[in-house]
């Protein structure tokens, strides 16, 4: 079976780190169908437009989507492409597995959890203005169709991986409505779920508890804000943004990215590590129903991972992108 997959290269090191990652998809012995989209400050210089309405398409016609990083201008400048992709396609489900890598050396072993992240509302709504000068409002949007939605996909994700516990984190002892409807939907759906576990944790708490003891977690759930700051928290504990993955999730369609930057200091120096896509790319496999080629991948990052030859410099290594690819790739094809 071949699949329509379209593949946005991104901005700086983008284009790198989705070719390597296309390399090690196509050794995996899936057929692919391989579609380009344009997306990012590339796209608004030769396009005029960071999100086209073609590359919207694009992704909505195909089986699934693999995203290089993108630049988003901090303060000035257009919109996150990132959070318009999201929230233009309805991707409510941000999923990100935080697991131990052998061979990356870390404070904690056997770290083995999932962050799921709201990705359409919040703070990220977009919605602020300024009411006089030096004063700028921002609303914070929380529906329960959002929050019942995700807590869902958070409960399903548990079961279908065999998990014991969700955790709710929210802020409901201070943003009584917003978050207390966050969390009444939590328990809510977790009436329908009454094999899995379900506990709470105030945002801070969790923050602290995360970094404390990871293996207190298993799934954790919230909204968006939280979420953007908890998944980056738990990507320190494995190694970094360079080796996690992120899955995009709507009705019918997703997108798997690198959540890392651009790193426009290294890019075109063949330096830029493609494990986090390449994983990303994993999470793509299994969503596909393609697990057998999905273990082989992560089998083979790990061998090549394992190994300081075959790592990459910002992984204390001493190989090159295309070196450590080559790895991966010759794994696959033994």
């Amino acid at each position: 079976m071949s699949y329509s997959v379209t593949f946005i290269p991104g901005d700086g090191i983008g284009p790198e780190v989705v070719e390597a990652s296309k390399r090690v998809l196509d050794a995996s012995g899936v057929e692919f169908e391989w579609s380009e989209a344009a997306a990012g400050q590339i796209a608004m210089d030769e396009l005029g437009d960071p999100l086209p309405e073609a590359t919207l398409e694009a992704v909505r016609s195909s089986d699934a989507t693999l995203k290089g990083p993108t630049a988003t201008s901090k303060g000035s400048g257009f919109r996150s492409v990132n959070v318009a992709l999201r929230q233009q396609l309805c991707l409510y489900a941000n999923y990100r597995p935080a697991r131990s890598i052998p061979g990356i050396k870390t404070r904690y072993d056997d770290v083995d959890l999932i962050v799921v992240r709201e990705n359409t509302e919040g703070l990220y709504s977009g919605l602020e203005h300024e009411i006089i000068p030096g004063v700028v409002e921002s609303l914070r949007i929380i529906t329960a169709k959002a929050s019942e939605r995700i807590a869902r996909f958070a409960f399903e994700t548990a079961v279908r991986q065999g998990r014991k516990r969700v955790t709710c984190v929210h802020k409901a002892n201070i943003l009584k409505l917003s978050d207390g409807l966050f969390l009444d939907s939590c328990f809510k759906i977790a009436k329908e779920f009454p094999q899995i576990e379900v506990d709470d944790c105030i945002v801070d708490a969790a923050a602290m508890k995360l970094v404390s003891n990871p293996h207190d977690f298993d799934v954790l759930v919230m909204e968006n804000l939280f979420g953007d700051i908890l998944s980056d928290l738990t990507s320190g504990l494995v190694g970094g943004l360079g080796v996690t993955p992120s899955a995009n999730v709507g009705d019918g369609m997703a997108v798997f990215e690198a959540v890392h930057g651009t790193a426009p200091d290294i890019a075109g120096k063949g330096i830029a590590n493609p494990t986090a896509l390449i994983l990303s790319g994993v999470l793509m496999l299994r969503y596909l129903g393609e697990k057998e080629a999905a273990d082989r991948v992560q089998e083979a990052v790990g061998a090549a991972l394992a190994d300081e030859k075959t790592r990459t410099g910002d992984l204390g290594g001493q190989a090159t992108s295309q070196q450590y690819t080559d790895c991966v790739v010759a794994r696959l094809e033994k």
